[in-house]
């Protein structure tokens, strides 16, 4: 099972990207923090922490900028000294830290935390449908 998956844009590659250092930096202690943490173990009651990087999410001047899904939150210019903060704070204790956070994009039927709660459009009838066949 999976309980998250993080997504990194860190590679330069347009020129309103964030440094190109600082983007590596911070890949190599998201990578370090999912690997001395444990959260990639097959054995964590809550599931597998996956993390990807990324060429670009669109937001080049908030650089680098972490997606934690199923939640849908982005943060903005996260660094070393913030990764860290995160992963223990949202990812470890789903207590996301709120004064970091850009942006939600939640997926349609995941639950945010209280704070980050949003209305989501109804869904229309054929999509109801196919959820019902998938968890069937």
């Amino acid at each position: 099972m999976i309980s998250h998956h993080l997504l990194l844009c860190a590679t330069a590659s347009k020129a309103k990207c964030c440094d190109p250092a600082i983007g590596l930096e911070t890949w190599d202690e998201l990578k370090r923090l999912v690997r001395d943490l444990g959260l990639d173990s097959q054995q964590r009651p809550e599931g597998i922490v996956l993390r990807s990087k990324v060429d670009c999410l669109r937001v080049c001047e908030r650089g680098p900028i972490l997606v934690v899904w199923p939640e849908g939150i982005w943060y903005a210019d996260v660094t070393v000294d913030k990764m860290e903060a995160i992963i223990r704070s949202h990812i470890i204790n789903n207590q996301p830290v709120e004064e970091w956070i850009y942006k939600t994009t939640p997926f349609q039927n995941h639950s945010l935390p209280s704070a980050h709660k949003q209305t989501t459009p109804q869904q229309p009838k054929v999509t109801k449908q196919l959820n019902q066949r998938l968890e069937s």
